[in-house]
């Protein structure tokens, strides 16, 4: 009896032994997996950041696009220095027909709530290439578009400006020069925006008005809304297809106020801007002249001062209705924009316009803030204040929506650059004819300063055959089909007309040869058109 409770213990007691044994190899029990979730607060495509209250989204597009007749991602041929080294001449060597460009885009939106409202942050940005006008892709670039931060009614970076009303972008594949909106690019500032319910807003911001300038007599222009001011005592500030600035640095940032109001039936609004316009220094340019101390005739010299600065302005107003007429989709918006002294809140064409329509047909435009000139006399240096050149201009669209996969739009817009009387005398006195005799009426002559265009804008010695005016103005009208075969994909084809009505219309003695056109004796300056065609195809990912 005892030999046989032994053994049942021990049997029991090696039991014991080996289940703590096996229990001690079994796998400790993992925490939970904290999968993706989405987060509805913000529409589609927005997920929780595993183990945050944080809602992110990732978008991307690619984009191919064909362009004829354009250049730069949409900018028809010789409006706005489209392509500097061609310089709208438009012939069989120098410019090609067609040009490329393939882009891509991404986007990251990050989004918390706080008991302040949302925080956000946001960027835009990506890579490119293009062939211009028959150029190699070697111009491959990397762009930031945006890079903002939100809360509490403040937003800070890259934006777009709260001066904007209606962009263009959406109706047409143009890169159009009759509006001054930043939405492609973006600029620096900072912004608050108080909400006051029922859709209605506004807006303080402080932006980039310069902070890209190119200083003195530089052959770059600024940034989209910086300085643009023209010293004409300078050699070669105006030329063909060029134009050289002669700015201040930045001084201040533009300042604008906007109110707006947003609705199911659309939106509206009005803003207003203040632009610094700084002006670099007076020059020796002309011999005779008295130089201050240590200047040397020709060159910068700030013992000479320049213009006191002023402050340009601008306003505008526009609208676009929603569903118009009852039809679902369809849109229509208007904006009107005025400015003094800050022309590129009317349009972002400010470079120089060069137009050819034939080896003896031209036409000539050029963009500034204001100009100046280092004399106020033929025998003093004193120099003029700035003249501040007025723009202005008007847009407008129709989108109409014939299914959910079929959209036709027609947009386009009129912008004009007028120069005051001071300004264009000043312009003009830096024309002399042959033998330094004024070739527009009233127009001083200071000595035989090289004239815009290279050569003398005159009919004969002493007289004049055209406008005598720098004013010049343009419009674009076009059209764009869209096809959506997935929501996810564009395909489709836009034709604009763009057309110049040219600055100094009229006859010159003769034009320099121009690369592969020949001198002429006698060149008419005069209205100019230009046709373009767009085919774009771009793949969408959350936009």
């Amino acid at each position: 009896m005892k030999i046989m409770r032994g053994i049942l213990l021990g049997s029991a007691a090696s039991l014991v032994v080996v289940a703590g044994a096996q229990a001690a190899d079994l796998p400790v029990k993992a925490k939970p997996v904290e999968y993706v979730r989405v987060c509805s607060l913000y529409g589609a495509g927005f997920w929780y950041v595993p183990g945050t209250d944080t809602c992110l989204k990732i978008g991307s597009y690619i984009r191919e696009q064909v362009e004829y007749n354009a250049g730069n991602g949409g900018v028809p041929i010789g409006f706005g220095a489209t392509d500097a080294a061609a310089a709208g001449r438009m012939d069989r060597t120098d410019e090609s027909q067609l040009s490329m460009r393939t882009r891509v885009g991404l986007t990251v939106d990050l989004r918390t709530q706080t008991e302040y409202g949302t925080l956000r942050s946001y960027f835009e940005g990506g890579f490119q290439a293009s062939a211009n006008n028959g150029s190699a892709p070697t111009n491959d670039i990397v762009y930031f578009d945006r890079g903002f931060i939100q809360f509490a009614g403040l937003t800070a970076g890259r934006i777009r400006s709260y001066f904007d009303i209606n962009s263009l972008a959406p109706y047409s594949y143009a890169n159009n020069r009759v509006s001054g909106d930043t939405g492609a690019l973006g600029l620096w500032g900072i912004a608050y925006t108080a909400q006051f319910g029922n859709g209605f807003s506004a807006t303080i911001s402080f932006e980039d008005g310069g902070s890209s300038s190119q200083g003195t007599a530089s052959n770059g222009q600024s940034s989209s809304r910086g300085a643009m001011v023209s010293n004409m005592g300078l050699a070669g500030e105006w030329g063909l297809g060029t134009i050289s600035y002669d700015n201040g640095g930045w001084k201040m940032p533009d300042v604008i106020g906007a109110l707006r109001v947003d609705q199911s039936w659309g939106y509206a609004q009005v803003s207003a801007a203040l632009h610094d316009v700084s002006a670099g220094y007076y020059t020796a340019l002309n011999t005779g002249n008295p130089a201050a101390p240590g200047c040397v005739a020709g060159t910068l010299c700030t013992g000479f001062g320049g213009p006191s600065d002023k402050l340009g302005w601008a306003v505008t107003g526009g609208f676009t209705l929603n569903d118009v007429l009852g039809l679902k989709g369809d849109q229509f918006g208007i904006q009107v924009a005025y400015s003094q002294g800050a022309t590129g809140y009317v349009t972002r064409a400010t470079g120089p316009f060069q137009v050819y329509g034939s080896n003896t047909s031209a036409g000539f435009g050029w963009v500034t803030d204001a100009v100046f000139d280092n004399q106020s006399s033929i025998t003093n240096l004193g120099g003029t204040s700035l003249q501040l050149t007025t723009a202005w201009g008007i847009t407008g669209f129709y989108q109409h929506f014939w299914n959910a996969k079929w959209r036709t739009s027609i947009w386009g817009g009129y912008n004009e650059i007028d120069y005051n009387s001071t300004a264009t005398q000043i312009v003009n006195s830096h024309f002399p004819g042959a033998g330094g005799v004024a070739i527009c009426p009233g127009a001083p002559v200071f000595g035989a300063v090289q004239p815009p265009l290279g050569i003398p804008v005159q009919g004969a010695p002493g007289s004049s055959s055209n406008s005598c005016s720098p004013d010049f103005s343009w419009y674009e009208v076009g059209t764009r089909t869209q096809w959506n075969p997935h929501p996810d994909l564009d395909i489709g084809i836009d034709v604009a007309l763009t057309h110049l009505n040219t600055a100094y219309a009229g006859n010159s003695v003769a034009l320099a040869a121009n690369g592969a056109r020949a001198a002429c004796a006698v060149c008419s300056i005069e209205d100019q058109n230009v046709v373009s065609a767009f085919f774009r195809i771009q793949r969408n990912f959350l936009p």
